[in-house]
């Protein structure tokens, strides 16, 4: 009995356990963040500003669309978001043809999960474009995961802008 009782608990506590994954802090140690002057941190939300030194620093999206940055884990579109969803909008408006909007994320979690926070990604902006008048039948959307990054550097900013949805033409 006292057996069954001792491997029922050491059962429990390894279910209890499970097999996370640690997730990137931001702001660094001793709160401090080890963001560049192109990327700001503002309580739990990351900006990256594609304007900073350098040109567009982070912009991967081509033929003139905006990428769209998510934070840890995230798939929604803010407020923030919202210019970039409208000059993409527009961006759209003024192109024919189909718009291929690719989801990606940063290397935390596991592929499964990565692939799937990146269709969430892609749906949310095809959703938020959508709103703004462009017609869903041309927009396709595909997730990368975490197998496209733009940025391999063990850094919170780089994590940052792996967290993404990148727009383009389909050709």
């Amino acid at each position: 009995m006292k057996q069954t009782l001792w491997a029922t608990a050491a059962l429990a506590l390894l279910l209890l356990s499970g097999c996370g994954q640690t997730a990137p802090t931001l702001g660094g140690s001793g709160g401090k963040n080890n963001f560049t002057d192109a990327t700001e941190i503002t309580g739990d939300t990351v900006t990256v500003n594609e304007s900073g030194a350098g040109g567009s620093l982070g912009n991967s999206s081509a033929d003139g669309f905006r990428s769209v940055y998510f934070d840890f884990g995230d798939y929604g579109i803010s407020g923030a978001m919202q210019d970039k969803v409208s000059a993409n909008a527009a961006r759209a408006a003024q192109s024919s043809g189909k718009i291929k909007i690719e989801g990606n994320c940063d290397e935390f979690g596991t592929d499964e999960y990565n692939y799937a926070l990146g269709l969430k990604r892609a749906k949310a902006v095809k959703d938020a474009m959508a709103a703004e008048g462009v017609d869903t039948g041309r927009m396709v959307i595909v997730s990368y995961g975490e197998s496209n990054p733009v940025c391999s550097s063990p850094t919170d900013s780089c994590y940052a802008r792996n967290r993404r949805v990148d727009l383009r033409l389909a050709r």
